[in-house]
């Protein structure tokens, strides 16, 4: 017995420790076979080289592209993985051992609760700013996972954060090369969210003609942490699936985890291929909103494949048509979320202007659209989208989410006839959103007539009386995933057969020639004014 026990290697406490808390989020075998690629032989340690590698992003010969890209941008990137290899890992003199290896993942990727997950990727920004020589005004308490922050930030800060962020949403789900063009997306949207909740902009903020680079506005820390976690709570996940997937890269040997459909290698972008309401960095805002399965959809359309949007496209209005009945044809039968976007502009009440207030808005629901006379759903959210960002979740006290009208098929005489139309929020006739029947124009009323969603301006400057948008342009995208689509060409063959059926018309049905119907056309068009039978 103690022959067998001396054969055996001790694993110490603190190893069977930090292996359990790995185990419980199911990536230990994932570590062993990162660990076991990465390591020396040798030594039994990864080199720090290695490791560096591992959580890069190279940018040799790689260009950019973008709205306003700063030149400190590619230098933070190059600064990525040595700030993570530093912040997570504590070096032996030969590397990084095992036990030290475990420890390091589960300091970034175990479960821990938002305030400290956010604490992290603070602190992991702090780093690379501090490499990149950017200057960034940010100070930490203490050492604690879950101490206070200190200090403030800049829209330039905000928007590299932002900008890290996006391209660790990216960087994590392939193998990026070298070589290709990085091409951020428009976030202004979400900076202008920022300063509009933190900041007080010197004789006010036009968040209709800004331009973000030249504000020196300070947003306090505290006031940028509140932010996230009300807006975007998911943004610190980026964080965690960039350290996740790069070392799922490792154990897999550097094979590229993207589909094979994706846009080509290198090109993390697919940009100006489309021209729809939803552009990449709308949609990366709305997928770090909250965690559901309907943000992952977004995530893997829009993000991960940014050439697949066509896939999740079920209407748009210049392409389909315009009006309810155009509307309904392609969002019926849609058993599946759906994200519903609004382009509209209104005049300034002050100078009667109609055209230089453009924003836009959406609704993002649980569930596909019924023909109802009322009011329905289980949850859903509001979003302003542009120019200025923010979500407007569920406040539990009502649940009048969707409305969704047709006209009646039969003409039946209604005395108090309900509104015809796609709306969200509020009461029937004085609905938070109101389309009309036409899709030419959108009612926006103030949030105090709704308590389905929480309140706030649907766009800036919107005011206490309903305003009334021109429409430029509706969008519906459907985040069901296959199946829900699937189920929706069902619906769509069983109506086609039935509507077919209904137009055959079987003439063994008729007694004889003169009921025939045929009969009947042909009398008409002979004389048209001759007596019949029925007329008498």
């Amino acid at each position: 017995m103690g022959a067998s026990t001396s054969a055996e290697p001790r694993v110490s406490a603190e190893q069977k420790e930090a292996e359990a808390v790995t185990a419980s989020t199911g990536a230990l075998p994932l570590l062993q076979k990162a660990f076991s690629k990465l390591a020396n032989p040798e030594t039994n340690a990864v080199p720090l080289e290695n490791l560096q590698q591992c959580f890069s992003f190279g940018r040799e010969g790689r260009s950019y592209s973008g709205s306003n890209v700063p030149d400190s941008f590619p230098v933070l990137l190059d600064h990525l993985a040595s700030s993570l290899v530093d912040q997570f890992f504590v070096p032996d003199k030969e590397g990084i051992i095992w036990v030290e290896f475990v420890r390091g993942y589960n300091k970034c990727c175990a479960r821990v609760s938002a305030s400290v997950s956010l604490n992290m990727l603070m602190r992991v920004f702090a780093a690379i700013s501090q490499s990149a020589n950017v200057p960034l005004h940010l100070e930490f308490e203490s050492g604690d996972d879950d101490c206070k922050v200190n200090g403030h930030v800049l829209p330039s800060n905000v928007f590299l954060l932002l900008a890290l962020c996006w391209v660790m949403s990216w960087g994590g789900s392939r193998k990026l090369k070298g070589e290709g063009n990085l091409s951020l997306p428009d976030l202004n949207h979400l900076v202008l969210s920022v300063i509009a909740s933190c900041g007080e902009v010197e004789g006010g903020l036009n968040v209709w003609d800004c331009d973000i680079s030249s504000l020196e506005v300070q947003l306090p820390a505290g006031k940028f942490v509140t932010w996230v976690m009300s807006t975007v709570p998911c943004l610190p996940d980026c964080l965690r699936q960039y350290f996740h997937a790069r070392l799922l890269i490792a154990a897999s040997d550097g094979v590229e985890l993207a589909s094979s459909n994706s846009s080509s290698v290198g090109d993390i972008s697919s940009p100006a291929a489309y021209d729809y309401i939803l552009t990449q960095g709308r949609a990366w805002a709305i997928s770090i909103t909250q965690k559901s399965t309907r943000n992952e959809e977004i995530s893997r359309a829009f993000i991960s494949n940014g050439g697949g949007m066509d896939n999740n496209l079920l209407y748009r209005s210049s392409t389909h048509g315009r009006g309810l009945g155009r509307f309904w044809s392609h969002v019926e039968g849609y058993k599946g979320p759906l994200l519903i976007l609004i382009a509209a502009s209104s005049g300034d009440a002050h100078e009667g202007n109609s055209i230089d207030r453009k924003w836009v808005i959406g609704a993002l629901t649980d569930q596909g659209l019924e023909n109802k006379d009322i009011f329905y759903g289980n949850s859903g959210c509001l979003y302003s989208i542009d120019p200025v960002f923010h979500v407007f979740p569920p406040t539990g006290k009502e649940k009048n989410f969707v409305y969704s009208h047709l006209h009646p098929t039969g003409k039946v005489y209604q005395p108090h006839p309900k509104p015809v139309g796609v709306a969200f929020g509020g009461t029937p006739g004085n609905e938070r959103i109101f389309i009309d029947e036409d899709f030419a124009k959108v009612t926006v009323r103030h949030h105090a007539i709704d308590k389905t969603y929480r309140s706030g301006s649907l766009f800036p400057d919107q005011g206490f009386l309903p305003v009334e948008g021109l429409i430029s342009e509706v969008e519906v995208w459907g985040l069901g995933g296959k199946v829900a689509k699937e189920v929706q060409n069902s619906y769509k063959k069983r109506e086609e057969l039935f509507t077919e059926q209904r137009r055959k018309v079987d003439l063994k049905t008729f007694a004889s020639w003169e009921d025939s119907p045929e009969k009947m056309m042909m009398d008409m068009m002979s004389d048209p004014n001759a007596v019949r039978k029925e007329d008498r």
